[in-house]
């Protein structure tokens, strides 16, 4: 490696095999009339919309399927939403994997498409109003109105025939959760990172009132009204260590009452972390993290004992009911499995392929659960990663997040390093999710060296695997993680042989300078505040320490990143490069902090994969 070399990532040709860079399929919807099925898959290379018949057995021919375009360039599909009519499908867009979002209407007969608030600087999409004819949307904007915060966003019901909306109000993280069938309540949610709340909205009366919140507020608030009125269905861990699944009864339409939460799913030591409900009747489909793999259950919302289902993959990530009432749609990932689409019966017969699902080949080992404690006493943990003929090489990969959790899915670069003979050690350190409210708050603030000291209990944990050897030991991380990494290569210089920044911060902040004001804004209550916590931001950021980085790292990053906006990667390469230090720059053009192209992101995992291998083998 040269010092200070700058290279642009050479996206790879869609029709060369590339190991990692498998299609996906994720966020399966049904029409309404239960017909057809839209979904969002990378199959033509980028995400987009895919909608194709949906057999009454048997798998979807997705070559079969319409793709939709949204407007835009590189307008890769991130969420998407059936009306509630059947006539368009809502998208939320993300630009070149870039942060600011657009939402858009699209035919699923292929006709043209129409954009929302087109003027804005960004739109987060929300939730459909039950006719049809309202869809809920968040506008942000990149000035800051006067009495508001930075970061403040509007949320607004907009009419899709005629284009006019109504204001719902507006706050950090704003979105539009829920509209009632007769149209005149709407479930607001804001709050920053760590503090959401719920609101209810009463768009006849005016009035205004906290569904949960309050002090302390949650790191997860979500909310739908059921098939039948009158009840309020709340996902959240507002005022418990765990998120669970609550009933909030509501007052006759024109009568100011709201009763207080009623918990109606709830297990100890487990994250509620999906909900479905049943458009056709009082039952729920409910996704549990347990140990960090998925257990899925069918709930009666009246009461009753709920039904365990198999699970059909290791991590569940959406479920939608079928409209024959006997079987979910379950989207999901597996070790070596790329993400897939699968039909489960209720009756608990085993679930049948419905897009993709088939495993790359060799399948790679099943990665072990472990825990260990912290230098602090408390207990971690994470996933080992064990290679069929280990080279001696460890890599410690670091979440991003923070609110977030190593899961033993699919992963692609993990994969790759696996294959090439590294032990790779996940672990989820404080301020992961998966561990309830308590341990997700332990790195907020002034608490943040305690996540960065976990980083070196981890690297003495994989020291300590037979087959590695310590003084080859990678550490590597994204987001967060990539923060993670700098911040330990800083402190901790004399455990690594190499680093691997993917869209880290390096300074925080110039973070918060750079940044998307709705990003940085939402994230004070997890980093500090930019003014009043100045001194400690300063002292956290690595690119005030990087003298200290002895080894040699690869900076990985989007030229489109406008969340870690590419100037932290640009910040961090000129203060090792200014030096002699060793240090590559690889930019990945049109793309933003998400890769989104699935032959680029291959690419630039084998060049990750190729770093450490060879970096750690020279050490």
């Amino acid at each position: 490696m040269e010092a200070g070399q700058t290279v642009q990532i050479t996206q790879t040709a869609p029709d060369r095999a590339v190991a990692g860079a498998e299609p996906g399929h994720h966020s399966p919807a049904v029409s309404p009339d239960g017909t057809r099925i839209a979904w969002i898959s990378d199959r033509t290379g980028r995400p987009r919309v895919h909608v194709a018949p949906l057999p009454a057995d048997g798998p979807v021919d997705p070559d079969g399927a319409r793709v939709l375009e949204a407007p835009g360039p590189h307008p890769d599909v991130t969420a998407l939403s059936w009306s509630p009519d059947g006539s368009r499908i809502a998208v939320q867009v993300a630009p070149c994997g870039g942060d600011r979002t657009r939402v858009a209407l699209l035919d699923p007969d292929g006709g043209p498409a129409v954009g929302i608030a087109t003027h804005a600087t960004a739109v987060v999409l929300g939730a459909w109003a039950p006719s049809g004819r309202s869809l809920g949307v968040t506008v942000l904007s990149d000035a800051t109105p006067r009495g508001a915060e930075p970061g403040d966003g509007t949320a607004c019901l907009v009419d899709v025939r005629d284009g006019s909306s109504t204001v719902l109000g507006s706050g950090q993280s704003a979105v539009v959760q829920a509209v009632s069938a007769d149209g005149r309540r709407v479930v607001l949610r804001t709050g920053r990172r760590g503090e959401r709340a719920l609101e209810l909205v009463d768009l006849h009366r005016g009035t205004r009132d906290r569904v949960i919140g309050g002090p302390g507020g949650a790191l997860t608030a979500a909310a739908r009204f059921g098939s039948a009125p009158g009840t309020l269905w709340v996902h959240t861990d507002a005022d418990r260590e765990h998120t669970a699944l609550l009933a909030v009864a509501l007052g006759p339409a024109g009568e100011h009452r709201l009763s207080p939460a009623r918990p109606v799913a709830v297990r100890p030591g487990a994250d509620l972390e999906v909900v479905a409900l049943d458009p056709g009747g009082p039952r729920a489909a409910l996704v549990w993290n347990v140990g960090g793999r998925s257990q899925v259950e069918i709930a009666d919302l009246r009461g009753g004992r709920p039904e365990r289902l198999p699970a059909p993959c290791d991590v569940v990530t959406g479920v939608a009911f079928a409209r024959d009432g006997v079987s979910l749609l379950v989207a999901g990932h597996s070790p070596g499995v790329a993400p897939y689409v699968v039909r489960m019966p209720l009756d608990a017969r085993p679930a049948t392929p419905l897009l993709g699902g088939t495993p790359v080949t060799p399948r790679p080992p099943r990665p072990e659960a472990v825990g260990f404690p912290a230098e602090d006493g408390l207990r971690l943990t994470g996933w080992l990663h064990r290679p069929s003929s280990p080279t001696g090489v460890g890599f410690v990969w670091l979440h991003g997040g923070p609110e977030s959790e190593e899961r033993p899915g699919w992963a692609p670069l993990l994969h790759g390093l696996v294959a090439a003979g590294v032990t790779v050690l996940t672990p989820n350190v404080r301020g992961s999710s998966g561990r309830g409210r308590a341990f997700a708050r332990l790195d907020d603030g002034p608490l943040r060296p305690g996540s960065i000291a976990d980083v070196r209990a981890a690297t003495r944990l994989l020291a300590g695997v037979p087959d590695v050897d310590p003084r080859r030991i990678v550490v590597g991380g994204r987001s967060y993680g990539g923060f993670l990494t700098l911040a330990a290569l800083t402190r901790f210089p004399e455990l690594f042989a190499a680093g691997v920044d993917v869209c880290g911060m390096s300074d925080m902040t110039a973070f918060y300078a750079d940044s998307e004001p709705w990003i940085s804004g939402p994230a004070t209550t997890e980093y500090g505040h930019p003014r009043r916590d100045r001194a400690l931001l300063e002292e956290l950021s690595p690119v005030r320490a990087a003298d200290r980085i002895a080894a040699p790292l690869l900076v990985v990053h989007g030229e489109h990143d406008t969340n870690v906006p590419l100037a932290q990667a640009l910040a961090i390469h000129a203060a090792l490069a200014g030096r002699g230090a060793p240090v590559e720059l690889l930019r990945i053009p049109d793309e933003g902090h998400e890769v989104h192209d699935r032959h680029t992101r291959a690419a630039a995992n084998a060049r990750i994969v190729e770093f450490v291998t060879a970096t750690a083998t020279r050490g």
